[in-house]
């Protein structure tokens, strides 16, 4: 049994063993990326899946293969090899062309999956991965974000930032580039909401992007925690990319387990149930005039996201880009007096 999760804003056609997408461009141009997760997660990690891209995803799930070939199908005949397929597993397919940067979405959903306890394992299919892992960089150019940053892979030269502040970045295999629409909505708000001197706190911090974009548009020090300890290395080496690491702490843990202090901005880039669950105790971490920034959030999932935070408080920004959203809120007795 094959399902099919699908988009309105592509058409897709299934043909032997290739999923084909009329976008004008060859599959021998694109990764496949393939995510094998328990079949009881499929559902979740498919909509996790469905965030890194804009036209839908291929599901094999053979869990209720024979029931589904009866309702369905209206067979009771079989193939042997269908049979032998593990039904604990299901397999997610996803395919990438390279100017939507492979190597970004895929560092995204491993911190995704990881942050909402899916265990799973993720394979490029289509092309080498020692390939994968340098070709994409040359679609990866300078991205100018919010009026103030810029940002510049490592392996790119800027003769002229027009002004802007340049933040040096090579993001390894950890997520957060400022391609993602998730990233760049953050980087706008710390923009909006960051303040000289503020102590940031950035949970899911990934590359490190968003603690180094606040220190250099003036915050005083940023912690930044990632459950990753590929990403936490990451981090520390952007910082000492930026020259901000004197000012920058790194710590591999689960959302706040090990974090200790209060802050005047929070920022959680992650995805809307690890969200949720921060914050039942964001506010430990908080002083009374935090802001704290939300972003990850797929369109369908905000208003769980609102119905959470709303007892303890009020949203007073909202920005949205592509499906996704991110919220800028106060707790309630501050926002009162704003």
């Amino acid at each position: 049994m094959r399902r099919f999760a699908l988009c309105k804003r592509a058409v897709f056609r299934y043909n032997g063993d290739r999923l084909c997408v009329k976008r004008g461009k060859t599959m021998s141009d694109w990764t496949e990326v393939k995510i094998s997760v328990p079949c009881d997660k499929v559902d979740t990690a498919g909509d996790i899946a469905n965030m890194v891209v804009p036209y839908g995803i291929y599901i094999e799930d053979y869990s209720d293969l024979e029931q589904g070939a009866r309702e369905i199908a209206h067979i009771d005949l079989i193939d042997e090899e269908l049979l032998k397929k593990d039904r604990t597993r299901a397999w997610i397919h996803i395919y990438i062309s390279p100017e939507e940067n492979p190597q970004e979405a895929v560092a995204f959903l491993r911190e995704r999956y990881a942050a909402v306890g899916i265990e799973n394992e993720i394979a490029m299919d289509s092309c080498a991965e020692e390939d994968w892992l340098h070709n994409w960089k040359k679609y990866f150019k300078p991205i100018p974000v919010g009026e103030k940053l810029l940002i510049r892979p490592t392996w790119e030269e800027v003769e002229d930032p027009k002004g802007r502040i340049v933040l040096d970045l090579d993001p390894g295999l950890a997520f957060g580039t400022g391609t993602h629409e998730t990233t760049r909505l953050c980087m706008e708000m710390l923009e909006r909401y960051g303040k000289p001197g503020a102590d940031v706190l950035d949970v899911g911090c990934g590359s490190g992007i968003l603690s180094v974009a606040a220190l250099l548009l003036g915050a005083g020090k940023a912690v930044g925690v990632d459950i990753d300890e590929l990403a936490v290395k990451t981090a520390r080496e952007n910082a000492a990319l930026n020259h901000v690491q004197d000012r920058f702490t790194a710590i591999c843990g689960n959302l706040t387990d090990r974090v200790s202090g209060t802050f005047d901005v929070v920022v959680a880039n992650i995805v809307a149930d690890v969200i949720i669950q921060l914050t039942r105790d964001v506010e430990t971490f908080m002083r009374p005039d935090t802001v704290y920034l939300m972003s990850g959030i797929i369109d369908t999932r905000e208003e769980d996201v609102l119905r959470a935070i709303e007892p303890h408080f009020t949203v007073i920004d909202r920005k949205t880009e592509k499906g996704w959203v991110a919220l800028a809120a106060k707790r309630k007795e501050t926002a009162a007096l704003s």
